[in-house]
């Protein structure tokens, strides 16, 4: 698909880029032939991006500046469980831990990608997605259960709104929003019976660029899904 709110040439940044859908959205993006430029970073990548060192996203932001402004750029990167665990069902498998693990890569990494990745937008097009989750939506919650992912997804639901509003009075031109992108299949839905709910990671790409696109700075601070939908956070 072609992404048409955007300017000939604009250039795009895909965090979590090695992920299933950060990957899909790579893809995507570089089969845009009005995407000139397209800047893949995960933990391997050079420079490389590692949401829990600080330094390590600060130097990156600071390595591609000079491939900037940025006209899109996607968190896409996102922790449900591990090896050494799974989204808590009650209060008493609760764990300091995994607490700390899972706000990590949810919600202190990101809050980081947001403090120094906001400077490289473009001033006229800047559109900045993170991926959420609609379970971390507080006034949502009505099963309960997955507490430190739920909690995590909250507080970066939070970082986004606050940095949106501050990022409108320098920029005013710049779209800021937490998406929501579906049952997708990959790893994080695999043992939540993903490869049968879930869409391929190239459909959930399309369509969540498809909302992106029609985005206006208005939408800022917002809590979208990926079929446009306005979410409660």
């Amino acid at each position: 698909m072609q992404l048409h709110s955007f300017p000939e040439g604009f250039h795009a940044c895909v965090i979590g880029a090695s992920g299933a859908i950060g990957a899909a959205f790579v893809a995507a993006l570089q089969n845009d032939p009005r995407c000139a430029k397209v800047v893949a970073l995960h933990r391997n990548s050079v420079p490389a991006l590692d949401l829990s060192d600080a330094n390590s996203i600060e130097a990156a932001a600071a390595h591609i500046k000079s491939q900037g402004p940025f006209h899109l750029i996607i968190h896409a990167a996102g922790i449900l469980h591990q090896q050494e665990f799974m989204p808590e069902k009650k209060l008493g498998e609760l764990n300091m831990a995994q607490m700390q693990t899972t706000f990590m890569v949810n919600t202190f990494g990101p809050a980081m990608i947001l403090r120094h990745f906001s400077l490289l937008l473009d001033k006229q097009r800047g559109v900045f997605a993170l991926l959420s989750a609609k379970v971390g939506s507080i006034e949502d919650n009505r099963l309960g259960g997955w507490y430190s992912y739920r909690a995590s997804k909250a507080a970066l639901n939070m970082m986004i709104k606050t940095a949106a509003i501050e990022i409108k009075r320098s920029q005013p031109n710049a779209v800021v929003i937490a998406m929501h992108p579906g049952t997708v299949n990959s790893g994080l839905s695999q043992p939540f019976r993903g490869e049968q709910i879930g869409r391929p990671p190239a459909q959930a790409v399309n369509e969540m660029l498809g909302v992106l696109d029609g985005l206006q700075s208005e939408d800022s601070a917002s809590f979208v899904s990926y079929i446009g939908e306005r979410l409660p956070w």
